[in-house]
């Protein structure tokens, strides 16, 4: 699908966001961070999903025929990328190995693979939505300097990659019937209310260290995804960017 020029803003806002992280610099990595030993073990955990090349998903976008869309694509995933080596440096000044792999990061790369563009989406925006409230819950709960600092980073580039995503997906579910849009999107609620919990209960104690409740933190989730379907089924005028 084609979508004319309606991703060159989005490719300007990642590469202004782009040339704006390179004159701020990387956090200082020599003040060190102290952490719960929970809390280190679930950014472990967190720097995995973040790590990956994106060539599926860069191939599909280049598939889909819109170039700033393709394009928007890859700066996406270079923030992404950006954000495991953010998280890989916060555990190297704790004093903390990363991981070669966790279950669910496979999990839900493995179901990405297997489906087109606008379902991978869907399951991507599932891990958007997700970690945008556990990165809130770092930034806001951490009480350490450089923590704050990487949380507070990847915090406000997820909050974009929502509206992002969002946009293509809006533009994607006009294929379908107008009939259909709307359960399409009531039932992508289902597996993400599922993953809110699956990450509660696997992040549970360092989420209670930061704050925030399993309970909290799954309701919070579920008050997101009334904005995200809005933003998504509403006219593009009219939306403005979920955050959680």
């Amino acid at each position: 699908m084609r979508t004319g020029g309606a991703f060159a803003t989005w490719t300007r806002r990642f590469e202004d966001e782009r040339e704006r992280r390179r004159a701020q610099g990387d956090p200082d990595w020599e003040r060190g961070a102290t952490l719960h030993p929970a809390v280190w073990a679930s950014i472990q955990r967190f720097q995995v999903g973040e790590d990956g090349d994106g060539a599926n998903l860069v191939g599909k976008a280049d598939k889909a025929g819109d170039g700033d869309y393709a394009r928007a694509v890859r700066l996406f995933v270079a923030e992404e990328q950006n954000h495991a080596r953010l998280l890989a440096r916060l555990l190297a000044a704790g004093g903390v190995p990363t991981l070669a792999g966790h279950w669910s990061d496979s999990a839900f790369v493995r179901l990405r693979r297997v489906l087109g563009l606008r379902t991978e989406l869907l399951v991507l925006m599932i891990a958007e939505v997700v970690a945008v409230r556990y990165y809130r819950a770092l930034y806001e709960g951490a009480d350490d300097a450089l923590t704050t600092d990487v949380a507070g980073r990847i915090l406000a580039d997820e909050r974009r990659h929502i509206p992002f995503h969002c946009e293509r997906l809006r533009a994607s579910l006009t294929e379908l019937p107008r009939a259909l849009r709307r359960p399409v999107m009531a039932l992508w609620r289902l597996p993400l209310y599922a993953a809110a919990v699956l990450v509660a209960m696997d992040h549970g104690p360092a989420l209670r260290r930061l704050g925030v409740g399993r309970l909290r933190f799954v309701a919070d989730v579920a008050a997101t995804t009334g904005k995200v379907v809005t933003a998504v089924l509403a006219p593009a005028q009219n939306t403005a960017p979920p955050e959680n």
